[in-house]
């Protein structure tokens, strides 16, 4: 066998591309997922989460806390039934979008989940370098300083490459226990916290209104799992083709939800008795004022440990989505140059830009929704049942089964576009009530205005494309055996 094409054991560098993953390499359970979708959720970002339901969404802490329970756990649970197509396929997510939108036709698909990617990553790696600062600061009583903001952003980046150059196996073991360490770190630190809230503004915060709920699950699933919607496949690929589909569910739905939840209600607490963290330009350091000081360095060191472990996977998954896109690089290497944009950003966020959650609320409210197009059209293509050839994912030329028409399966591509054409019609995006970067026509709406643009381009994708989709074009496989048979059971 290839060397291109073999599995890799912890500690080594996995040298398989976005090539399908053959039954007989195929390994792990499904619990994998628990462990991979809590350790992309247990950093410090759940925290402002909860803090803009109650500072900017008018929301007490009892509909801020169920907003999160439904949020998290219902974008996950999308997530990892999305997750599914990789078991069946045993590729990544948007390499197996080529057998939907054509060969040509999904690279709009997959630009689009890189750059979400990337910004994923760049405003992870600043928030860990803001954190790195402050632990410098507090252990070692050093100013913050362009020369050491740009080598915190450097010993996270080279922590980031050393878990997603070396590949899945590695990734799937300090999922589990790293997870457990600074999942521990993250519950002390958390108890702390609860220390500081001042109940009596709390109890005394009235009840939002019902508009205020509904956009709050929409701002939660669009900030959580819809970002993470084109990467679940990424890791179920290597899984055998055997497991029931709902243990994947499930388990992508507690793996994540449960750290959220507590996350995003401590932030609702926090924020319900001092607003500071929902408009804070650097959340470590207003966090950590909150802390006894000689709780400091366990906060820092949680906070650190927590978005590494979401930003490695997030990395991971762009050197796949770069490969996809057709760059012509051994996987270890696509990583290497998405670290380097990673880097720019940083530096962009840290010591160019002025602002920190205004541009990251309209990052996500914008990406939000041609992702959104892109998991109605998956999402029907799934429940037809589509089968995926792995010569054809992997041949771009014209020969390849996954050509169509030019290259592209217009049915596809054009319920894509309709679909984020009609999302972004509700939409309105950028950093301030007084900065609006985008507005849509349609913003004024009840759907524009609870924030839920995104919730109709899946509505609209998927149904121009189960009106228009037909089956697709067929391919020369077997059926898989009822044993392999791909089902929710």
């Amino acid at each position: 066998m290839d060397a291109s094409t073999k599995n890799v054991s912890v500690g080594t560098v996995e040298t398989r591309g976005i090539e399908p993953v053959p039954d007989s390499e195929r390994h792990g359970h499904a619990g994998q997922m628990f462990w991979t979708w809590f350790a992309a959720n247990i950093s410090i970002l759940g925290l402002p989460l909860g803090a803009t339901l109650v500072a900017f969404r008018g929301l007490n802490i009892w509909q801020a806390a169920l907003v999160a329970v439904v949020g998290a756990f219902g974008s996950f649970a999308l997530v990892g039934a999305l997750s599914l197509a990789g078991k069946k396929g045993g590729a990544p997510a948007l390499t197996l979008s080529r057998a939907v939108f054509g060969q040509r036709g999904n690279a709009g698909p997959t630009l689009v989940s890189w750059l979400s990617r990337v910004g994923w990553e760049t405003i992870t790696t600043t928030t860990a370098a803001y954190a790195l600062l402050a632990l410098l600061g507090v252990a070692f009583d050093v100013d913050r300083n362009n020369f050491l903001t740009v080598l915190c952003l450097l010993v996270f980046i080279a922590c980031t490459l050393l878990i997603s150059g070396l590949g899945h196996a590695t990734i799937m073991w300090i999922n589990k226990w790293a997870t457990v360490l600074f999942g521990v770190l993250n519950l002390v630190v958390m108890g702390f916290l609860v220390a500081t809230v001042d109940w009596s503004k709390v109890l005394a915060t009235p009840a939002g209104p019902t508009s205020g709920v509904v956009a709050g699950i929409g701002f939660i699933a669009a900030g959580t799992g819809i970002g993470w919607a084109n990467a679940g496949a990424d890791y179920a690929r290597y899984l055998p083709r055997a497991i029931p589909g709902r243990r994947l569910i499930t388990a992508s739905a507690f793996g994540a939800g449960i750290p959220l939840v507590l996350l995003i209600s401590l932030g609702s607490l926090l924020t319900a008795g001092d607003p500071s963290l929902a408009t804070s330009s650097d959340p470590v350091s207003a966090i950590n004022a909150m802390l006894p000081s000689w709780m400091a360095i366990p906060y820092l060191i949680a906070a650190f440990g927590g978005l590494l472990m979401s930003n490695h996977l997030s990395t991971y998954s762009a050197g796949l989505t770069m490969i996809t896109l057709g760059l012509r690089v051994p996987r270890a290497w696509a990583v290497v140059i998405d670290i380097v944009l990673m880097f720019l950003g940083g530096i962009y966020f840290m010591l160019i830009a002025d602002d920190f959650y205004g541009p990251f609320s309209a990052f996500l409210t914008l990406l939000a929704v041609p992702i959104s197009a892109w998991i109605g059209v998956i999402a029907v293509d799934m429940m037809r049942g589509r089968d995926y050839d792995p010569d054809g994912l992997m041949d771009t030329s014209r020969t390849s089964r996954y050509w169509y028409t030019g290259g592209f399966r217009l049915p596809a591509v054009l319920a894509w576009v309709a679909s984020i054409v009609s999302g972004l019609l509700f939409t309105t995006a950028g950093p301030g009530s007084d900065d609006v970067w985008f507005a849509g026509p349609l913003a004024d709406t009840w759907f524009g205005a609870n924030g839920l643009g995104w919730a109709v381009a899946i509505v609209v994708g998927g149904a121009v494309y189960a009106a228009f989709g037909g089956r697709g074009r067929p391919t020369s496989t077997p059926a898989p055996s009822p044993a392999l048979e791909e089902t929710v059971r």
